[in-house]
């Protein structure tokens, strides 16, 4: 912190000697002591200083885009005749693709379809993963949700594979189902109608539905982030949303093509509270990383900062018709505030500032 507050307090010096405000004071320059400063105008307009909590932050670069993006390969054989458009949601019950006019329904459920089901089958998670969704799309009004395949899910899947136009065999299998954990939107197909698919060629990269922001943090910012910090996202198009860190990677990476360029990086994921009204993908966001956090201090204005020519900085104290000068401390810088320390100042006093 030491070390920013020397920066920053170097740039002010800067702009206020540039802007010809330097003033004498009497006394050694931030040994608490108020002086008063030869006759002066009251200043043109001041800000009451006051007390609080004061945020610094660091804006990075991340890109707006979806959560869960994952392959899907199809399972089926033959020819692509259906491919939804890119950025399409499909939801349960919905063909992802079809192959030789077949669709390849999509279905609700963390586990993959790792072998058929039919009737007979022993019994298994994957079973109830099958039922649990026939029984959302309406078919078997007598069908239990549990782990074994029942003559009952036998007769819903035989309905379900008429309604689609599939053969009616009452076996389900990888080339008539796909299951993921929810809705899935089309973020790229890499077949097209007109292609030959053969079992295990990826067909379809999706996403979820949910949109979150990653960043590729240097790792040298590492520290301005953990799981569950709360920070602002600036949008295409100047609209802001709050959000909430919800991963933190743990394995650094070249952050360019060269690894030995010696810049590294973390990935963060954050969500967003709420949606944002852009629907663009991998589109262009700033977040604000809070870089150092003071509570219960006394701030001014940075412009109301004034280099006093003994060195270090005081503020001028305005009370009705006359001011007067109190040399100051500065600690931390943030939303164009600073935290100041100096004899006999409180909150709610006023103090002189340029007009705006």
């Amino acid at each position: 912190m030491r070390r920013r507050t020397l920066a920053m307090a170097g740039a002010v010096v800067l702009a206020l000697a540039a802007a010809g405000t330097g003033l004498a004071v009497t006394g050694a320059a931030g040994d608490g002591a108020a002086s008063p400063g030869p006759a002066a105008a009251v200043p043109p307009a001041t800000a009451p200083i006051e007390r609080g909590d004061l945020v610094d932050t660091k804006t990075v670069d991340g890109a707006l885009t979806y959560a869960d993006e994952r392959r899907v390969a199809t399972q089926a054989s033959g020819t692509v005749t259906w491919v939804p458009e890119e950025g399409a949601v499909v939801r349960r019950g919905r063909p992802l693709l079809r192959v030789d006019r077949k669709p390849v329904v999509l279905m609700y459920g963390e586990l993959p379809l790792y072998r058929p089901l039919y009737w007979g089958v022993s019994d298994g998670p994957d079973v109830a993963q099958l039922e649990r969704n026939l029984k959302a799309l309406g078919y078997g009004d007598d069908l239990t949700v549990d782990r074994h395949f029942s003559r009952a899910t036998h007769l819903a899947v035989l309905k379900w594979q008429d309604d689609h136009g599939l053969p009616e065999t009452g076996r389900i299998d990888a080339a008539q189902v796909v299951f993921l954990p929810g809705a899935a939107r089309i973020a790229e197909a890499k077949v097209a109608v007109g292609d030959r698919v053969s079992p295990g060629r990826p067909a379809l990269t999706v996403t979820g539905t949910d949109r979150v922001v990653r960043v590729n943090l240097d790792t040298d910012d590492q520290h301005l982030v953990k799981k569950g910090d709360t920070v602002t996202v600036e949008l295409p198009g100047g609209e802001r949303m709050r959000g909430r860190v919800s991963s933190v990677g743990t394995v650094a990476r070249a952050a360019g093509r060269d690894e030995e360029d010696g810049e590294t990086v973390i990935d963060v994921e954050i969500t967003l509270r709420g949606r944002p009204k852009t629907r663009l993908d991998r589109a262009p966001v700033e977040v604000e990383l809070v870089s150092e956090r003071v509570e219960d201090v006394l701030t001014v204005p940075v412009e109301a900062l004034l280099a006093l020519r003994e060195g270090g900085f005081g503020v001028e104290v305005v009370e009705g018709d006359a001011t007067r000068v109190v040399p100051v401390r500065i600690g931390a810088f943030g939303g164009g505030r600073v935290q100041i320390e100096g004899e006999g100042l409180r909150e709610g006093m006023r103090v002189g500032v340029p007009r705006s």
